[in-house]
């Protein structure tokens, strides 16, 4: 091992926390040989739907040294974004939590960014790309190798500290590091999310069939949603928290401290009836810089139609 891997993956993680991430683990870039066979049988059952982008760049998604050139090691990171309060569930229409505030892609690559730039100050150049769900890297197979957490029967990264409610992101670089190892499973014999979820949409132990996801009804899916969606979705107008709600682990989790995240005051106070008349004009202004912007204002109306049927 190279005499600084470990100097440096101290600096790392030093820095990770200085930047707010919640946890920082390490891991060596290369084939992910067991995701492989997991992730073709995943596609051979349409458990992607209509997500045809799940069938692109196989090789690239199982092995990080064919995206980024030279690279070594895989720092995997983890940002909190369990809120303080939640939005008000009656009368209304339900948002996932991630999505309360601004979009998370951008602020936390600006984060990341940020944290790089000192990072070369501190121990010389190095190549890396940095990403947060915005290429084809299995980033809870890495964020697991690297020992952040375990995958749970829900298929989300859970952590004994702070349960699920976070994002994951990496930085891909070719410095030498010192690797992490990791973590056991502690789901146990325990299936509340399997059983508290409306439309069967987890079908084993950590295998999603997407397609029955009201995540994917409401975000991913361009067409009409699905008949058998009907009376399903507990007024789930973007995204779905339900199978994290109910998860034991999440008792742990603790409020975040990015004001960027916290939403605006037209989400705490639209009743069903205010969503129901959102315009273009107002969906523009309201969700400008949000997650809810990967709708557009024809899904997420097509989302507030179906759901008022």
């Amino acid at each position: 091992m190279n005499s600084n891997a470990e100097k440096y993956s101290i600096i790392i993680k030093a820095k990770a926390k200085k930047f707010g991430f919640q946890d920082c683990g390490i891991s060596k870039a290369g084939f992910l040989e067991n995701d492989a066979v997991a992730l073709e049988n995943w596609l051979k059952n349409d458990y992607h739907g209509k997500m045809s982008y799940m069938e692109n760049h196989f090789d690239k998604r199982l092995d990080p040294t064919l995206l980024v050139e030279g690279s070594k090691y895989v720092i995997s990171l983890s940002y909190n974004y369990f809120p303080e309060e939640k939005l008000p569930t009656i009368n209304t229409f339900k948002i996932s939590k991630y999505a309360y505030g601004e979009d998370y892609h951008e602020i936390i690559k600006e984060i990341m960014q940020e944290m790089v730039a000192e990072l070369k100050d501190e121990i010389g150049d190095f190549q890396c790309r940095v990403f947060t769900d915005s290429a084809p890297i299995l980033e809870r197979s890495w964020a697991r190798k690297s020992g952040i957490g375990w995958v749970g029967k829900n298929a989300n990264l859970i952590t004994k500290q702070s349960g699920s409610f976070y994002f994951l992101a990496e930085i891909i670089c070719d410095l030498d590091l010192q690797e992490d190892h990791a973590t056991t499973d502690h789901c146990g014999t325990c299936t509340k999310c399997i059983e508290a979820c409306p439309t069967d949409a987890i079908v084993s132990d950590k295998i999603i069939d997407g397609s029955k996801c009201i995540s994917y009804a409401t975000i991913e899916l361009k067409d009409e949603i699905p008949a058998g969606f009907t009376d399903k979705m507990e007024d789930w107008m973007f995204g779905c928290d339900i199978c994290q709600d109910v998860c034991p682990w999440n008792r742990f989790s603790s409020p975040h401290q990015q004001e960027k995240f916290k939403p605006n005051s037209i989400l705490k106070n639209y009743k069903k009836e205010d969503w129901k008349e959102l315009t273009q004009e107002l969906f523009s202004e309201i969700f400008r810089i949000s997650p809810l912007k990967r709708t557009k204002f024809a899904g997420l109306e097509r989302n507030i139609e179906f759901l008022s049927k």
